[in-house]
């Protein structure tokens, strides 16, 4: 029996992916104004402010990491990939990009498992993106040490503002 590319959908799909992702976002971002509200009214100790700011680092980035992998895999363009990772550094605007990504339809469909006729799958690209796909440990294992880099670098820097 031959499997499609359908039924090899199961988990998530870009759009429940994205969606749990912006949602998260969004969450974070209200932990970090509330810990500043109530570092800057009550004096809240500061190792929960940089508990705070550390997941909220880490859920930004995975949020970069994941819109760049669904922009690419469903066809938005460089532009339109570039917003959706800025929306991440608005508070709260990851869940109205979502809503209209999601409205326009350009959320909807299954990850490129397989090539179709359009030419660009047929690029060196798109066949190394599929061969991901298709070794979902390999594609989260280099996402999360993208992830980690990314994070480790931003923390030697230090917290935006300064200290």
């Amino acid at each position: 029996m031959e499997t499609s590319s359908a039924s090899k959908q199961v988990g998530f799909t870009p759009r429940k992916l994205y969606f749990v992702l912006a949602i998260a976002e969004a969450c974070t971002w209200t932990l970090l104004i509330t810990g500043l509200i109530l570092r800057n009214t009550i004096g809240v100790d500061q190792d929960i402010f940089t508990l705070i700011g550390g997941l909220h680092g880490f859920v930004f980035i995975t949020y970069g990491a994941a819109s760049i992998l669904i922009a690419f895999n469903q066809r938005w363009g460089f532009w339109m990939g570039l917003l959706a990772v800025v929306t991440a550094i608005l508070p709260y605007a990851t869940i109205p990009f979502e809503l209209i990504q999601a409205k326009r339809g350009a959320l909807e469909g299954h990850w490129r498992f397989e090539a179709t006729d359009d030419p660009r799958d047929h690029t060196w690209l798109d066949r190394l993106f599929r061969w991901f796909l298709k070794h979902p440990v390999l594609l989260i294992l280099v996402i999360v040490i993208a992830i980690v880099l990314v994070f480790s670098a931003l923390l030697l820097l230090g917290p935006p503002g300064g200290r």
